[in-house]
């Protein structure tokens, strides 16, 4: 049985269906119903989620959950209480909801404070939260696992401003920290990071679809997006994790989707192996010319 956060759409979505492919009861948590948007305004709904989590051969239970707010995971908790027995082997956290509020562009102190403190309040504010209230269902029983998702696998600042520089340390900083405090309980708490994101959010900011987005790379999209990767790469590293008798190795850890693709032999949904880690190491660290870079090299 699994809570997946910000399950709508993204990681969290994809995780919830690979999840689901595996045969999981998954709760699919999330603040986009089909009868309630959120500030987020986009299309996709925790009952989409849910719904593909069923075909995939899983149960998905949709609930609304607005993690900055302690009385809906209260109820989401009363919930998982009253129809599960109270037990939770898998929690993978995924809220952000900071998208709209992070400048990537300005000098923090010319940016708007309140749209800072919102993204921090949204992308760290709702982790500990949910921790608080369904943790208790987690460590109720030997072998629980607690899975952090940020972005990133590393602490040096690249950019990107202050607060979401902030937000997803803080994220990898809960994993570090989960690692340690639930050991005490024979359970594992890490933290999982994707690379460059094909997601829902992404596609449409570039103006492209999962079918084209190859003749974007270099005009539309930037060049490191040649080697982006769909949610289901690390869908299906988490799947994995979830089933691996020996995941304690990994307790404290971030792990990239490509570290999982290769510890477990996975590959994306098109059948490549986009390994971006080694792309930043291989050529954007090293100050090779992007653009005639071989990409394959890297997939």
């Amino acid at each position: 049985m699994a809570v997946v956060t910000g399950a709508t759409r993204g990681c969290g979505r994809a995780i919830a269906v690979e999840l689901g492919r595996l045969g999981w009861t998954v709760f699919v948590t999330g603040r986009t119903t089909r009868d309630r948007q959120s500030p987020m305004k986009r299309s996709e709904t925790i009952e989409d989620t849910a719904e593909l989590v069923d075909a995939a051969g899983g149960r998905g239970i949709p609930v609304r959950t607005d993690f900055t707010e302690v009385s809906d995971v209260d109820a989401l908790r009363a919930r998982i209480e009253s129809e599960v027995d109270g037990r939770i082997d898998l929690l993978v956290d995924d809220v952000w909801g900071g998208d709209q509020f992070a400048d990537f562009d300005g000098a923090y102190w010319d940016s708007s404070l309140d749209d800072a403190l919102t993204l921090v309040h949204n992308a760290l504010d709702t982790h500990l939260i949910a921790l608080h209230r369904l943790l208790p269902l987690v460590v109720k029983r030997e072998g629980g696992l607690v899975i952090e998702v940020t972005d990133g696998d590393h602490d040096e600042y690249v950019g990107a401003g202050i607060p979401y520089f902030l937000a997803k340390c803080g994220i990898r900083a809960i994993g570090r920290a989960l690692g340690a405090e639930l050991k005490k309980y024979d359970c594992v708490g890490m933290t999982v990071t994707p690379g460059f994101l094909r997601s829902e959010a992404m596609l449409d900011y570039f103006g492209i679809t999962e079918e084209t987005w190859r003749d974007a790379v270099g005009k539309a999209a930037p060049v490191d997006f040649a080697i982006s990767e769909t949610p289901t790469l690390l869908g299906r590293g988490v799947a994995k994790l979830a089933t691996d008798p020996e995941v304690s190795r990994f307790a404290g850890k971030t792990l990239a989707s490509w570290t999982l693709m290769n510890e477990y032999g996975l590959t994306d949904v098109d059948g490549s192996r986009p390994d971006f880690g080694k792309w930043m190491a291989e050529v954007r660290e090293t100050g090779k010319d992007p653009e005639t870079a071989d990409h394959s090299l890297y997939r």
